[in-house]
This record gives C-alpha cells, structure tokens and sequence, in this order.
C-alpha cells in the first residue's frame, strides 16, 4: 500500500505564511493516498536531524479532522 509523509514543520511555515495552496495540494495528495488504500504519515524533523513519527491517518475522517486543526489557525 503507498504512503504519503508530512512533514509537520512544512506545514506549520505554510501556515505562519498563510500558504493555503501548498496545504491543499498537500490534503490532496493525502486524501488521493487514503483512497487508494494507503497511510498517511506525520512526523516532524528536529534540528539534530531526528525524523520523528507521532501519528497515522488512515481515513478521510481522521484527514479531515487534521485539516480542521491546520486551518483552524489561519
């Protein structure tokens, strides 16, 4: 099955910058992932370039609860 990453300090830039077209594109490509059956992985990258998964997504219901929160702050 494919997975698809995000990278949450991604995410948190767009939305310090109000990138709403980079964070749709990026629901796009997940929500295409969980259709065809796959994961999605969020993780976050520290400053010691430690790559640290803390969730999985497996539903559109989960994603758009995910969503919610991102676009919650912009």
């Amino acid at each position: 099955m494919p997975e698809y990453i995000i990278n949450v300090n991604e995410v948190e830039d767009w939305q310090m910058t109000s990138n709403t077209v980079e964070l749709e594109q990026m629901f796009t490509r997940a929500k295409s992932t969980i259709n065809q059956g796959g994961t999605v992985i969020l993780t976050r990258r520290y400053s010691d370039d430690r790559l640290e998964t803390f969730d999985e997504l497996t539903t559109e219901a989960d994603l758009e609860e995910y969503r919610n929160t991102v676009f919650k702050y912009l």
